[in-house]
């Protein structure tokens, strides 16, 4: 445990000095950089359009608020085309709204731009506070992951973009993972894992991806990773602005984000304006227990994923995946995966916002259609957090290993509330402290109270680590004056 507890320490002071880097690094820009004037007057701009016929003003305001070209005029683009905002990029190659808040590190360099980014929560966490059954557990761990990502333009047209992702997790969490009732997926040591969350790969994410611009607003994209995600779901549930709060994952997760670590996976997308339609080949496996290497790539599943963003405040998906033998304790069932979901984020001010997310899973596998209901919220105001999440999920007798209890195997319909607030401690060198807390209801079926309890109760408490708001007050002070 102490080396565990040494490589962490090690990794969080590495974070600290990287922080404290680049605030010295942007103090000096600060100090050696002459300012440039600004010719342009923006206040009488807007008046001068106010002057102007009301369609031309209206039409005006809309080409400015969502017009993607707009983002050619500053560096930070997204990771996926030239003409869309940083903002844009969710997990892989999905779309989170263009309204999305990033909280990350980042050095602008003469040809690359760096990111980091990532999160480490230090917790108690008790599955069944009260001890209403007996599957439920408590745990001390720290669930994390953090982000390196790059990017550079080729020639005039051209963007190519390294992604990276890390996970602690095999030694801050365990082989075995966390305690979460009703949570299945993946295996350990021959057995299925239930009600526990398995923990996330050493390597979660190695990638790269070119884009390239072939007409106005018009872009193709290939991204290959090993391992990567492919085009299959939403955004995975730390990268939803939604989510974040939360040091779970939903119980929902292999219905619809759980092939974010996928051991071979390449994508090819092609986009216009607001639209984006993908195919990926990819690896079906789950990722197996040994989470320090790397797993064979055998490119024998596939998905399309159709993204289409309507304003700066949205971002919707629907997405079909079919997979071989996803999982290693059924190596004969295949499954077939649909997912739907809309994203709705709105700024309240710099540092507030309001973040939703709606998800629907589906898997078709061995003769059963099982559908999965995910509505979460965060409200977050100056330095306070309110969070919720809400889930229906239909699950059968083998996924919680009960076969032995029911041979029939049937389905059973699971309900679960999570409610939590936090608050940021401090911020230091761009780095927040957050403290929080959080309960988690459990419904049990029926069937299933003996074994559960009729409505076990978890709880957590919490310090996070991540990178502080990046502020975008110029954003926000053209929006206020395009809505004078």
């Amino acid at each position: 445990m102490k080396k565990y507890i040494s490589l962490l320490s090690l990794l969080m002071i590495a974070w600290a000095v990287k922080a404290q880097q680049m605030d010295h690094m942007q103090h000096m820009k600060k100090d050696t950089v002459p300012k440039k004037t600004v010719p342009h007057d923006h206040k009488k701009m807007m008046m001068d359009m106010k002057k102007g016929a009301p369609q031309d003003h209206a039409k005006t305001m809309m080409d400015m608020q969502h017009d993607t070209s707009m983002y050619q005029m500053n560096s930070m683009t997204s990771q996926f085309s030239l003409d869309l905002p940083m903002n844009r990029d969710g997990s892989g190659t999905s779309w989170v709204p263009d309204e999305t808040p990033m909280y990350m590190y980042m050095i602008h360099g003469k040809k690359w731009m760096h990111m980091f980014h990532g999160s480490f929560f230090a917790r108690y966490n008790n599955q069944d506070l009260f001890n209403k059954g007996g599957r439920g557990g408590s745990q001390v761990d720290v669930p994390n992951w953090f982000m390196y990502m790059a990017q550079r333009k080729v020639g005039k047209n051209g963007l190519f973009a390294i992604n990276t992702m890390f996970s602690l997790d095999p030694f801050t969490v365990g082989s075995s993972g966390y305690p979460l009732l009703y949570q299945t997926g993946e295996s350990y040591q021959g057995r299925k894992l239930v009600d526990r969350q398995h923990p996330h790969d050493l390597f979660a994410e190695l990638s790269v991806a070119y884009t390239q611009r072939v007409a106005k607003q018009t872009d193709i994209s290939l991204s290959v990773g090993y391992p990567g995600e492919p085009a299959l779901g939403p955004p995975v549930f730390m990268h939803r602005l939604s989510a974040m709060n939360n040091p779970d994952a939903p119980l929902s997760h292999h219905y619809a984000d759980a092939t974010h670590i996928t051991f071979g996976t390449a994508t090819l997308g092609f986009r216009h304006k607001n639209v984006k339609i993908e195919g990926s080949i990819f690896t079906g496996r789950e990722p197996d227990e040994f989470r320090y290497g790397f797993d064979q790539p055998k490119f024998d599943s596939y998905s399309v994923r159709l993204s289409y963003n309507p304003s700066k405040e949205w971002a919707l998906q629907v997405s079909n995946g079919w997979l071989k033998s996803p999982e290693e304790a059924e190596p004969a069932d295949n499954v077939k995966r649909f997912t739907a979901s809309a994203i709705h984020t709105k700024m309240l001010n710099e540092d507030s916002y309001v973040a939703t997310t709606i998800v629907y899973g589906q898997n078709d596998h061995h003769g059963k259609t099982q559908p999965a209901i995910l509505l979460e919220n965060s409200l977050q105001l100056h330095k306070t957090a309110i969070y919720g999440r809400y889930e229906y999920v239909v699950k059968d007798a083998g996924e919680l290993d009960l076969e032995a209890l029911y041979p029939t195997d049937p389905n059973f319909k699971i309900n679960a509330l999570t409610l939590g607030t936090n608050r940021i401690l401090t911020t230091y060198k761009q780095t927040n402290l957050t403290a929080g807390l959080q309960a988690t209801l459990n419904v049990s079926p029926s069937a299933l109270k003996p074994l559960y309890g009729s409505t076990p109760i978890g709880f957590q408490v919490y310090l996070r680590i991540t990178p502080s708001l990046m502020k975008m007050g110029g954003k926000h002070k053209m929006d206020k004056m395009m809505e004078m």
